[in-house]
């Protein structure tokens, strides 16, 4: 498969780090010496999946396409507001693609889900059951957040990114990786237990529980030991890399493994700091802002790579 059409879509709420002091004891400089972040979309008076829509329709647009030329849709997503019916099928109605001879369903692979369903799209399109899919990346990630403690409030942002893929050789190779390690990243479902089970007055709502040092280690030492070893098994090296699209969860995490392969900091896009960690969304979000900024280029080769909740990671070559 190749990509032929790029969109996204966020917000427009910015919030900066100034004004998360309104919430918990914190200050720009605490937020922007741990994660580089400076400021974050959130959806206020929006519909999530109203964003969602929006970068899937500029995605179609982009690639050339009406909506009725798309006939699948998946949807990387962990933040829906519904556990049914899924993102997807919403997105579907949305723009307007009556069905049937569109099948559409979601993909949860957290912050990884983007790549993850790349990789179903290519077999897809390789086997002849789908022409033009699109796929989007859409998360609220900071409905999941505790409001009153600052170390994981402080990282996240809503938005959404989108790609539609067709036929062509543009999907070099893919590896994907499952450690299970639940505890590392956590969010329950805040109706888990059942109404016997609650009981008047109990807080069923469960926030993001992570344990940062160690998504830190782990999130450098997989994306390293993933982007080498893709390389290597494409046969190419490190300097045939035009681009490399790392997952925008933290700006250190991703200084440290761009220190760590020895490469130059033009490589490494980053809006981090403008957005903060959108999960799945971040990689389509950066590679749309490259393209339509001029900075990735037909022909560019890019690697992609993430990492996140389970303990998955994945990490993609594509020629753009």
């Amino acid at each position: 498969m190749k990509i032929i059409g790029t969109g996204s879509a966020l917000p427009k709420k910015v919030v900066s780090n100034e004004a998360l002091s309104d919430f918990f004891e914190t200050n720009d400089e605490w937020i922007t010496q741990r994660t580089g972040i400076k400021t974050r979309r959130i959806i206020t008076d929006e519909r999530f999946e109203d964003i969602a829509t929006e970068a899937a329709a500029r995605a179609i647009d982009n690639a050339g396409l009406c909506p009725d030329d798309i006939d699948y849709i998946i949807c990387s997503n962990v933040s829906n507001l519904y556990i049914t019916p899924h993102l997807s099928s919403i997105i579907q109605g949305n723009l307007g693609i009556k069905g049937p001879q569109c099948p559409t369903f979601d993909v949860n692979s957290a912050c990884v889900g983007f790549v993850y369903a790349l990789d179903l799209c290519d077999a897809l399109i390789s086997t002849g059951r789908a022409h033009h899919i699109l796929l989007v990346a859409a998360e609220e990630c900071t409905r999941f957040c505790d409001w009153s403690d600052r170390n994981c409030s402080v990282l996240f942002g809503d938005g959404a990114g989108a790609v539609v893929l067709g036929a062509g050789e543009g999907f070099k190779l893919c590896h994907l990786t499952s450690t299970p390690m639940p505890d590392v990243i956590v969010y329950r479902n805040p109706m888990e237990a059942t109404p016997f089970e609650r009981g008047e007055g109990i807080d069923t709502h469960h926030a993001l529980e992570m344990k940062g040092r160690e998504v830190f280690r782990m999130a450098v030492t997989s994306a390293v030991r993933d982007i080498r070893q893709i390389t290597e098994d494409a046969g190419l090296s490190l300097d045939n890399i035009d681009h490399f699209l790392l997952h925008q969860a933290n700006l250190r995490i991703n200084e440290a493994i761009r220190d760590n392969l020895r490469q130059p900091e033009e490589k490494f896009p980053t809006n981090v700091q403008r957005y903060g960690n959108t999960s799945s969304a971040s990689i389509p979000l950066l590679l749309d802002e490259g393209v339509h900024e001029g900075r990735i280029k037909r022909g560019d080769t890019i690697l992609m790579s993430a990492f996140g909740a389970g303990f998955v990671t994945g990490t993609a070559i594509i020629k753009y």
